[in-house]
């Protein structure tokens, strides 16, 4: 058996590649400490939309539930937000309408553009009404 750090971070490693961060994920101190051979892992706490989203990837939904993309259909990027009826569901990141996509129809979103779109989002929000 490895030893429960190199397990920890083997786990790290994994949420990462799937877009999933626990901050709080650690070997847990108490039995860390104790004579017990196989110390126990701490996932910690998370907020809901880093729940929602580990759910989706143990679901084995693709694209997973938070992650953005791209309609290749017509190049909006959306944030995945839900798979009903064998569709995603996106949302455009700088805010609007809603709208379904075939799974098939979706690619992975430039880091660029994501920024972009969240920049253009907080600019948006920040201006005063005429």
């Amino acid at each position: 058996m490895r030893p429960t750090e190199e397990v920890v971070e083997t786990l790290r490693d994994a949420l990462v590649g799937v877009g999933i961060v626990l901050p709080s994920l650690c070997v847990d101190p108490v039995t860390g400490a104790s004579d017990e051979p196989f110390a126990l892992v701490e996932l910690g706490r998370c907020n809901v939309r880093t729940a929602e989203r580990l759910a989706s990837v143990l679901r084995g939904e693709r694209p997973a539930i938070g992650t953005h993309v791209v309609d290749v259909r017509d190049g909006r990027l959306g944030e995945v937000m839900g798979h009903v009826g064998g569709r995603v569901q996106l949302r455009p990141v700088a805010g609007g309408r809603e709208w379904d996509c075939p799974p098939e129809s979706t690619g992975p979103a430039p880091q660029a553009d994501v920024l972009r779109a969240r920049v253009r989002k907080v600019n948006n929000e920040g201006r005063m009404p005429c």
